[in-house]
C-alpha cells in the first residue's frame, strides 16, 4: 500500500519526518489500523509500518507554499514525484491511500493518465487538524477501507 498526502508540513520538513505535527491525526488513524502509535519513536513507526506493507509518501515533490495548509499552495509551483515510476518499481503496491481532497485532485492533475488497473484508489477524509469536519473515529472508519 502506497499512503500519499499532498506536501509535508514546515514541522515534518523541519524534522525530516511524515506527519510530524502532532496535532495531525495521521500516526493515531495508522497507530490504530496497524499499530505504528504515536507513542513509538519515529524510527519504530516506520518499521511497522514496512512490515504491514504500507509506505509514504507525497504527490508532490516541491512546491511554493506559505505555511502548511494545501490551499497556499501556489498552483505553477507544483513539482509532482515520480509516481507512475514507483508503481513500476514496486509492482506489489495494490491499493493508493490518499490523504486529503488535495491529495487527490494533485494527483488526478498530475496523473490523469495513470492507468494502473491493478491499483485502487481510496480516497480518504485529511489526517490533517485542519480538516476537523469529522471526528477521529469518523476518519478511522474511512481510513479503514485501506485494509
Amino acid at each position: 500500500m502506497l499512503l500519499l498526502g499532498s506536501f509535508p508540513s514546515e514541522e515534518s520538513l523541519r524534522r525530516g519526518e511524515y506527519y510530524a505535527n502532532p496535532r495531525n491525526q495521521a500516526w493515531r488513524l495508522l497507530g490504530a489500523l496497524c499499530g505504528a502509535h504515536p507513542e513509538l519513536p519515529y524510527r519504530e513507526r516506520l518499521d511497522v509500518l514496512v512490515r504491514s506493507g504500507i509506505a509514504l509518501w507525497d504527490v508532490l515533490e516541491a512546491c511554493e507554499r506559505q505555511g502548511s495548509l494545501d490551499a497556499a499552495i501556489r498552483k505553477g509551483s507544483e513539482r509532482p514525484n515520480d509516481i507512475a515510476g514507483f508503481l513500476e518499481r514496486h509492482p506489489s503496491v495494490r491499493v493508493i491511500g490518499l490523504n486529503g481532497r488535495t491529495a487527490q485532485a494533485t494527483l488526478a492533475r498530475h496523473f490523469a493518465s495513470l492507468a494502473e488497473p491493478r491499483v485502487r484508489l481510496v480516497s480518504l477524509p485529511s489526517s490533517s487538524s485542519a480538516h476537523a469536519a469529522l471526528s477521529l473515529d469518523a476518519k478511522l472508519r474511512a481510513w479503514s477501507a485501506l485494509i
